[in-house]
């Protein structure tokens, strides 16, 4: 089944329960956003490769949308997935000693990333010399980068980094706090009391009423593990950056819903690019102990699955309308070990 891509250069506009306007032949669509935590459909697996004297595909400059403002009776940070919202994941992070700023925490990218209004409130340049290669769900492009003397959060301190800087998709927070730095850090999220903590792991085991699931690190850094969807031994990918939960192609014929049209589905990457996808009801989903029951997944051929070389047997990748759906979750880089807590 083909997917549709369009131009990047479209008019759109973002809202904070992550969706895009998008004008399309004359008439406005509504489509999700494939990277972002309150919303978006992908983490947009953002995946940077430098490169020298490129034309950007985008001027990512210019994509700068109003702001969006989080009311006082919403969670600032984390916020679970509800029956009319999308869960979410922020860190409150700190770049060169001013913020916070609320980043994605993004276990679907290598990479961390800034808005054009991040730019502009540090008052630092971009290198027009030196661009990255950035490689999101549906398609990839190429942005400006700008130096960054430190970012922290919680016991997370980087000592200098490049930042691609990004079109703004992310419904209110500022940008994705990528891999780096937690090799050795534990992040404990609690979905019913707006928390995040980001510590050095001490090589705790899961607490009780926590399901303990073993997790393998890509040569990018991407948590993969397996699960069982209807007694399907599928390979997942956890993507906290992601706002949908995406399956491939095989995974589809797996489940026998070929035949099935099922229901159209626009995503929207990081870079823009827009794919357009099918999404049916799966059987139960089994992260180990715990069982997610009538979840729908968009299927379709994402860029995303050929970059990670994950079209030829099931894959998933496992977004915010699942993760957001626990009570409590903690990534232990360390341990390489996710721990989960089902909501009460």
């Amino acid at each position: 089944m083909g997917l549709e891509k369009q131009a990047r250069n479209q008019p759109r506009k973002c809202r904070s329960d992550g969706q895009c306007r998008i004008r399309q032949g004359g008439v406005m669509r509504l489509v999700s956003l494939a990277l972002t935590s309150v919303l978006t459909v992908f983490s947009a697996s953002l995946t940077a490769e430098t490169t020298e004297q490129v034309t950007p595909a985008a001027d990512q400059a210019q994509l700068i949308y109003p702001p969006v403002i989080v009311q006082e009776n919403e969670p600032r940070y984390v916020a679970p997935t509800l029956r009319d919202r999308i869960g979410r994941i922020w860190a409150p992070v700190m770049i060169n000693g001013k913020g916070p700023y609320r980043l994605v925490l993004d276990t679907g990218a290598n990479s961390s990333a800034i808005i054009p209004s991040v730019v502009k409130s540090l008052g630092v340049s971009t290198h027009e010399s030196k661009k990255v290669q950035l490689h999101g769900v549906t398609g990839s492009a190429v942005v400006p980068v700008v130096n960054a003397d430190s970012l922290e959060v919680g016991d997370l301190y980087i000592d200098g980094a490049t930042l691609p800087v990004v079109a703004d998709v992310f419904g209110g927070a500022e940008g994705i706090l990528g891999p780096k730095g937690l090799g050795d850090k534990r992040i404990f999220i609690d979905f019913r009391n707006d928390e995040i903590r980001i510590q050095r792991s001490r090589g705790e085991s899961a607490a009780p009423g926590y399901t303990r699931l073993p997790v393998k690190f890509t040569a990018g850094q991407l948590m993969m593990f397996e699960i069982r969807i209807g007694g399907i031994r599928t390979k997942a990918i956890l993507d906290t950056g992601a706002q949908l939960t995406l399956g491939n192609q095989a995974l589809r014929e797996a489940l026998l819903r070929r035949n099935k049209k099922g229901e159209a589905q626009d995503i929207i990457g990081v870079t823009l690019d827009v794919q357009t996808g099918h999404s049916f009801n799966v059987p139960t989903i089994s992260l180990g102990a715990i069982e997610v029951r009538n979840m729908r997944v968009t299927f379709g051929d994402m860029f995303i699955f050929e970059q990670w070389k994950m079209n030829d047997e099931p894959a998933m990748l496992i977004g915010m309308d699942v993760i957001g759906s626990l009570g409590s979750l903690v990534i232990d880089y360390k341990m390489r070990e996710l721990h989960m807590r089902p909501r009460r």
